[in-house]
């Protein structure tokens, strides 16, 4: 990306410069579009779950910028080999779980692929000024996690028939939930920063909040919401691929306490799909946002704050 040129144009509101989670394009006074994409291969056996999991991925960049998705495509890549009924079911799923967040699936398109994939390109809408952004955080800002971490370890153990089947139900259920609601809390109540957690792991997101804001950020390894089951697969040896290149890129800028394990940073860099939302809040607002959160029956935990450098990086403690 470093190579190629830089699109600037004055309706751009939100491009590539900081990161963000999706693209935002004025096009009246009380208009903009929010552009996104994203789709993935299978990680679960379950067409129609990983349907699900895929458009709930989708639309998540949307909610954390605050916006309302309203349009999507879908994008696919099937082998000509494999059993139709297996794309009847993902795209069945995708379509429900667009249907439950009120978004038209208006096409698509579908390429021959050895490998299947997954997912959209959305379109929503949010009134200019209103975006949230991850580059607003403030020194003194508490962070606010509203989904557990821990599904790349999850899945991947799932694949190699390591991870038992409640454990896999678990976190699939949460997956398959979209952020719509945490995002209105967060609409209800009022953020500095938000960003969603996905495939750079809740330290590679938080990374690009900071870098985003000029600031730091300080979280608690004790206070950060894991699935069950997690710490015993880890011991197994089961973080992907993804989860270990996120460390390796998160040495440049983390600061680990000395008790904090391998396994444990592998845990905060783990590669997550269909994540929840980071959200930066003032102090004074924390109590609100954790009553928006708990009325809507979202989790909401308190893992960290953001501090003034200026340098940024990312401090975890015990």
């Amino acid at each position: 990306m470093s190579q190629l040129p830089k699109h600037t144009h004055p309706n751009l509101l939100v491009g590539v410069e900081t990161g963000d989670d999706a693209a935002i394009y004025q096009l009246t006074d009380d208009v903009a579009i929010i552009q996104t994409v994203d789709f993935f291969p299978p990680i679960v056996d379950d067409p129609y779950m990983y349907g699900q999991i895929a458009v709930a991925n989708s639309l998540s960049d949307v909610y954390a910028m605050g916006g309302k998705p309203i349009l999507a495509l879908n994008i696919v890549g099937f082998p000509v080999t494999l059993d139709k009924q297996i794309l009847t079911d993902v795209l069945r799923g995708g379509y429900d779980k667009a249907g439950e967040a009120n978004v038209v699936i208006a096409g698509g398109h579908t390429v021959d692929d050895p490998e299947p994939k997954y997912g959209l390109a959305v379109t929503g809408v949010i009134k200019p000024g209103d975006q949230i952004t991850n580059s607003g955080a403030i020194p003194g800002d508490v962070l606010i996690l509203t989904k557990p971490i821990g599904t790349g370890i999850i899945t991947t153990a799932g694949k190699a028939k390591l991870a038992p089947e409640s454990v896999i139900n678990g976190a699939v259920r949460v997956m398959a939930e979209l952020n719509d609601k945490a995002a209105e809390a967060m609409l209800e109540v009022g953020v500095h920063s938000c960003t969603d957690i996905t495939g750079f792991g809740l330290i590679g997101h938080l990374n690009g909040m900071t870098n985003g804001s000029k600031v730091a950020a300080r979280l608690r390894l004790s206070d950060v919401p894991v699935f069950d089951g997690v710490w015993d697969l880890l011991s197994q040896d089961t973080a992907p691929g993804g989860t270990h290149r996120n460390l390796k890129s998160a040495l440049a800028f983390t600061r680990w306490d000395d008790s904090i394990s391998e396994d444990a940073k592998l845990l905060m860099c783990d590669a997550q799909t269909s994540g929840g939302l980071l959200l930066s809040v003032a102090p004074d607002k924390v109590g609100a946002m954790m009553n928006a959160l708990e009325a809507r029956g979202v989790m909401g935990k308190n893992i960290g704050e953001i501090i003034e450098s200026t340098e940024p990086y990312i401090e975890i403690v015990a």
